[in-house]
């Protein structure tokens, strides 16, 4: 088969790879309905995280299961599943306590921007929906692989509460989502910081009740005055930068809570500031496992739709262009179909 590889900055091949195979007996083999570009693809891309070597692209991923190890007993061949970036066995104790990304056994699923991908550990990593879904749903069931599930997991790790005010820090496909998070919690108020138009309009339809386009000390102190200098009851940080922290922690007001989902690079507290601060911070790798039962729930049933993020879609023989298109943000997120 032929999938996207990484050989360095700016350097994505769509190439000659080699056909899953079962390795363990905890394995399944999935037949990908459709993949993506993510934002974290573009760490690496613009050569800010290095790989070593050539890399198998791509973690965001629903299909068909093709095949399973004699060990896997939840999910069989047809069934239409959705898993994590993070393979667990959603059995050790992080797992039963709900932090499946930090599974005493976890393995990063990777190499899912191809036709067929093998996924470890399927028993506890994937959820199988109970009927094959419309080609319309594929967008958006695709966005519970991460995206969503990392929005969603940036609104709870924030606390946020039916009534709350809400900040969101980050525009991208898992800024927008965090917001759709939140007005799924319940929010009164959620104030999404975007300098685009279009991504301004998709977080307004997403539930986003005031738009911040100043950023840095300007940013806080234009949350501060919309919220009568309180600042927010919760804040979710979706970049990953140090600027973007610093914002977040800024406009928390004392006792709030900051859900932090970006991939930190370069990003340093200063303990004595966040001490007086009286800010709870939590985050991390998003727990997507935690939460896909009710995210299928809620895309199924048409309550959400964050397919919505895919403002383009190529072929996978395009994956070059789709990272170009990303990281000239030419594109929130693009949908590659198989």
């Amino acid at each position: 088969m032929r999938g996207a590889v990484l050989y360095g900055p700016r350097d994505v091949r769509f190439e000659e790879r080699p056909l899953p195979t079962i390795i363990e007996p905890t394995d399944a083999i999935i037949r990908l309905s459709a993949s993506c570009v993510c934002g974290s693809d573009l760490w690496p891309y613009r050569g800010i995280s290095r790989y070593g070597e050539p890399t198998a692209m791509g973690h965001e991923y629903c299909g068909l299961v093709e095949d399973v190890g004699r060990d896997v007993t939840s999910v069989r061949p047809g069934q239409f599943v959705i898993g994590s970036f993070f393979a667990s066995d959603n059995t050790c104790p992080h797992c039963r306590v709900g932090y499946q990304s930090s599974c005493s056994h976890r393995e990063l699923v990777g190499g899912a921007q191809a036709p067929q991908l093998r996924v470890p550990l399927a028993d506890g990593t994937l959820v199988a929906t109970k009927e094959t879904p419309a080609d319309d749903m594929i967008p958006s069931l695709l966005t519970l692989s991460d995206v969503m599930g990392t929005g969603w997991f940036a609104a709870d790790a924030a606390n946020v509460k039916p009534g709350a005010t809400v900040a969101v820090v980050g525009d991208g496909a898992v800024g927008l989502l965090a917001v759709l998070s939140a007005q799924q919690m319940g929010a009164a108020r959620i104030i999404a910081m975007s300098r685009h138009p279009t991504r301004q309009a998709i977080a307004r339809d997403f539930g986003a009740t005031d738009i911040v386009t100043e950023r840095g000390n300007d940013g806080v102190e234009r949350i501060k005055e919309l919220t009568k200098g309180v600042g927010a009851d919760s804040v979710l940080e979706c970049v990953g930068t140090q600027e973007a922290m610093t914002q977040a922690i800024g406009v928390t007001r004392p006792g709030g809570s900051v859900g932090y989902v970006g991939v930190p690079h370069g990003v340093s507290l200063d303990g004595e500031r966040l001490f007086f601060a009286h800010v709870r911070l939590h985050g991390g790798p998003a727990p997507v496992r935690r939460y896909l039962p009710h995210l299928i729930d809620l895309v199924l049933s048409g309550t959400i739709n964050p397919g919505r993020v895919f403002d383009q879609t190529l072929p996978l023989d395009q994956v070059a262009e789709a990272y170009r298109a990303m990281d000239q943000r030419r594109a929130i997120k693009t949908l590659l179909r198989t």
